[in-house]
């Protein structure tokens, strides 16, 4: 059950959301121009991607992306307004530099949302495996309102999170029909929405992780064409159904990895070998 809140309670909870998404705006250092995407290159050598993650509240996507880029789960669950971290990698010999976006699924933050999806490469839409319901509005809700603001072709990835807790149930003999999704359930909702590919994971354990951004930073390579913003636009590579990403063999290694502060800064991360 959502908390409720006086008006200008929520009136000031949204002001601060924005002042920080400007802020988490200014602090992504992708270069200055117009349109959904495009193609970029760091004069160090590594490529920049911009990676959002979008998804019904606590369906998982603040786990999936602290555990990727801090290597962190985090204990105590605090709905996310807004947050990016940084994640650097290597993807078959390439440096590539992913600025990773958390939105908000809340309904209080449903007009700053569509902020986040400037200039982004690539898109997650998760659902949370222990919740259908999370599952149905992939195609009713998320799906939407991507291709409105980033156009019919931009690449899109489906993610099931906290499949731990289906595997547990179903070992326990307590996955009943229905309280779980099914991996087939996912991979035809995917279809379903001409995803790029279909992934399941869980923060907790760890498991399906870099697979999924592997996956997901294949996907952004591919965006090469700058589509004006507001939908519409192309991108090539984009788009298409349930399939292959075009790798040659697994190749991801962690780098330098970092969370971007509120002042545009960011704390040091770990390197992990």
């Amino acid at each position: 059950m959502r908390s409720r809140e006086a008006p200008s309670e929520r009136l000031g909870s949204t002001l601060v959301a924005l002042v920080h998404l400007l802020s988490l705006a200014r602090s992504v250092s992708l270069p200055e121009q117009t349109g959904c995407a495009q193609m970029s290159y760091q004069p160090g050598g590594a490529f920049r991607r911009k990676l959002v993650i979008v998804g019904d509240g606590a369906c998982g996507k603040t786990s999936l992306l602290s555990v990727f880029a801090m290597g962190e789960f985090p204990r105590d669950y605090e709905p996310t307004i807004f947050d990016n971290y940084v994640a650097e990698i290597r993807l078959d010999g390439k440096a590539v530099q992913l600025a990773l976006w958390d939105t908000a699924g809340q309904e209080d933050y449903e007009r700053l949302r569509p902020l986040s999806y400037s200039k982004s490469h690539v898109i997650l839409i998760a659902f949370s495996l222990d919740t259908p319901d999370s599952l149905e509005n992939v195609s009713v809700k998320w799906i939407e309102e991507v291709r409105e603001l980033c156009g019919p072709n931009i690449p899109v990835l489906l993610v099931g999170c906290k499949r731990d807790l289906r595997d547990e149930a179903m070992r326990d003999g307590a996955g009943e029909r229905g309280r779980f999704v099914t991996t087939e359930q996912g991979q035809a909702m995917a279809q379903s929405i001409g995803a790029r590919s279909y992934h399941e994971c869980s923060a907790l354990l760890n498991e399906g992780v870099d697979e999924t951004f592997e996956a997901a930073t294949r996907a952004a390579m591919l965006v090469r064409a700058n589509p004006p913003s507001g939908g519409g636009g192309h991108h090539g590579g984009g788009g298409g159904g349930l399939g292959d990403d075009g790798g040659h063999g697994k190749d991801l290694r962690t780098g330098s990895r970092r969370r971007d502060n509120d002042e545009g800064g960011g704390c040091c991360g770990c390197v992990i070998l």
